[in-house]
């Protein structure tokens, strides 16, 4: 038999074989990074730091999805399910046990990939659209239960939940001190999913994605890696949702709702579908969407979904993937 370092060659399709320049970047994909540095650093100074912590939240929380459906293309529905599961945790774990932020975010994290871990074993027995349904479903069960558990507050969600001191001495109460962790946070997750992508294991998942069949010829044991990708992936949604539950101080039924999953799915759609920036630009488009357009109501949805049939009809790349397909570099 052949050895690993050749089967995985053999595995990678041809588009993905490239050098890396900088850190596992391309050029034009490094130039990107630095670009989205500079804006973390001088945005706050512009615009409303809660903002953008909402949008680094959803970014993270695209990046995260966009791991699965882009990477490996399993398409899944129930992504609210870690995303809502990992700011209820957080939230409780910081009101009701006084944990310090980043404890109970790794709480909010650790749950989600403990959740990811069991629906990912049973889902990703089955592929296309029966895997998709089969998400919802469990999603919606969690939902529900979300509806009934003592600790999660029914309707009213957890609320007051406190900014509390990062590592016990740093008082996170002010928006401008909170915010630094939070970009910190994602940029973490963010180069997190970069690196999985580039390395060997993200050369598999690749192969996966284009030709099942062929990695399991090659000796790949192809659900082992679907369920690592799936756990990772509801792992970093939880850590976005946690995130989110300490930025806002409250963790509601509507971060688990079944909306939520399809608004990740039209963030990552839109940003571009299995780029790496596609997905933060692609939040960013919808949040500030629903953050300036939220004086017009029910209007706002109906304009998500205008955008949406365009980006099919016109832009099936998405607006990161029509700008590297332009300039014929991979972002």
């Amino acid at each position: 038999m052949a050895d690993s370092t050749a089967i995985t060659a053999n595995a990678i399709p041809a588009t993905d074989r490239e050098d890396h320049g900088v850190w596992g970047f391309s050029r034009a994909q490094f130039g990107a990074l630095g670009v989205m540095v500079v804006f973390l650093a001088v945005a706050p100074f512009l615009l409303y730091p809660v903002f953008l912590m909402k949008l680094l939240c959803f970014a993270l929380f695209a990046c995260a999805f966009n791991l699965l459906i882009g990477y490996v293309g399993l398409l899944s529905f129930g992504h609210a399910a870690y995303f809502g599961m990992g700011g209820y945790l957080a939230g409780y774990a910081a009101k009701a046990w006084g944990l310090t932020p980043e404890i109970s975010i790794i709480i909010g994290g650790a749950t989600a990939a403990a959740l990811g871990a069991v629906a990912g074993w049973v889902a990703i027995r089955r592929q296309g659209i029966y895997f998709a349904m089969i998400t919802l479903a469990l999603a919606q069960m969690i939902y529900f239960f979300c509806v009934q558990a003592p600790f999660t507050g029914g309707e009213d969600g957890i609320q007051a939940i406190p900014r509390g001191r990062l590592l016990g001495f740093l008082p996170l109460d002010r928006d401008l001190t909170l915010y630094w962790v939070v970009a910190g946070i994602f940029l973490l997750g963010f180069l997190m999913i970069h690196r999985i992508i580039h390395s060997p294991y993200g050369m598999v998942l690749k192969s996966i994605r284009e030709n099942e069949p062929r990695a399991i010829s090659l000796g790949y044991r192809t659900d082992d890696y679907k369920l690592l990708a799936f756990v990772l992936s509801a792992g970093l949604a939880g850590v976005a949702g946690a995130t989110k539950s300490i930025v806002f101080g409250i963790a509601t039924l509507t971060d688990v709702h079944w909306s939520m999953s399809g608004e990740v799915v039209l963030m990552t759609l839109v940003g571009g579908l299995g780029t790496v920036f596609g997905p933060v630009v692609g939040a960013a488009v919808i949040v500030t969407m629903q953050n300036y357009l939220a004086e017009l109501g029910a209007w706002v949805t109906v304009i998500q979904g205008v955008i949406f049939v365009i980006c099919v009809l016109a832009f099936r790349r998405g607006i990161v993937g029509e700008i590297a397909n332009l300039l014929k570099v991979k972002l």
